[in-house]
């Protein structure tokens, strides 16, 4: 007798995985890429640092239609700070905030082992249920 179908296919994580930042910065750090901001988000970094909206110009640049967080040279977000970490940890974006649980780090279990081995909060910490991991994956499309 056929299954009835689910609607939607069951992924690999689909018992939970477990998440706990450890205040590494390995996800602020490293290669180039982009860290998609928002108007919104631009406004509260902006206030957050106690700076006009105007002084924007100088962490945010425009591409593809959209603004991204500039970076260093050597790939670091321009908010990463070596010994402090995260210098807008309370206001930091939505990409930034639904990390490890990013579309591209969820493709496959061998995926996300990678992405582990340069993030050690993956795997500790609290437990998040994989309709959680879905949600949380679906806030910032690249």
């Amino acid at each position: 007798m056929p299954k009835e179908p689910r609607g939607e296919e069951e992924v690999w994580y689909s018992r939970g995985l477990r998440f706990g930042c450890e205040e590494c910065g390995s996800c602020c750090r490293g290669p180039s890429g982009y860290v998609w901001v928002t108007i919104q988000e631009i406004e509260a970094i902006a206030r957050f640092r106690n700076e006009p909206p105007d002084a924007t110009a100088r962490f945010v640049r425009w591409v593809e239609g959209r603004y991204s967080l500039k970076e260093r040279i050597d790939g670091d977000c321009i908010f990463f700070q070596p010994v402090k970490g995260c210098s807008i940890y309370p206001v930091r974006p939505a990409q930034c905030s639904t990390w490890p649980f990013w579309e591209s780090n969820l493709r496959s279990r061998e995926v996300w082992e990678r992405v582990r081995l340069r993030c050690p909060g993956i795997g500790r910490g609290k437990w998040y249920s994989a309709d959680r991991v879905k949600r949380r994956s679906r806030v910032v499309r690249s």
